[in-house]
C-alpha cells in the first residue's frame, strides 16, 4: 500500500504503475512490493455440516418442505453482518432435505 506523496490519497495499481485517482500523480511500481489480491466469497456458498457429525445435533419439530415429515436436526450460522441476527439451518431426520430460515 503506498499513498501519493502529492495529496496524500492511496494510490492503486493500474498495469505496471501506481497512479492516485485524485490528483492523477503517477510512479513505476516497486517490483519489490507484494501485491495481495483479496478475492471474495460467493453469498450463495454455504458452509453446510456434513458427515457423521449430524446425529449428535439437536432436534426440533420442524415441517420438511420435501417429504413432510415433522422432525428435523437444527444448527446456527452467523453468515450475513454481526448486527443481524444467525441463520437457522434445518435437515431432515428422514429424507436428509437441508434448509434455512432467516428472522
Amino acid at each position: 500500500m503506498e499513498f501519493c506523496p502529492k495529496c496524500k490519497s492511496l494510490m492503486i495499481y493500474q498495469g505496471d504503475k501506481l497512479v492516485c485517482r485524485k490528483c492523477g500523480y503517477e510512479k513505476e511500481a516497486d517490483d519489490s512490493e507484494e501485491l495481495v489480491i483479496k478475492v471474495e466469497r460467493n453469498k450463495e456458498d454455504v458452509p453446510v455440516i456434513e458427515g457423521e457429525n449430524l446425529k449428535t445435533l439437536p432436534t426440533t419439530k420442524a415441517i420438511c418442505p420435501a417429504c413432510g415429515h415433522n422432525e428435523a436436526f437444527w444448527w446456527l450460522r452467523q453468515l450475513r453482518a454481526a448486527d443481524e441476527s444467525e441463520v437457522r439451518f434445518f435437515r431432515c431426520t428422514k429424507c436428509g432435505k437441508t434448509w434455512r430460515e432467516y428472522d
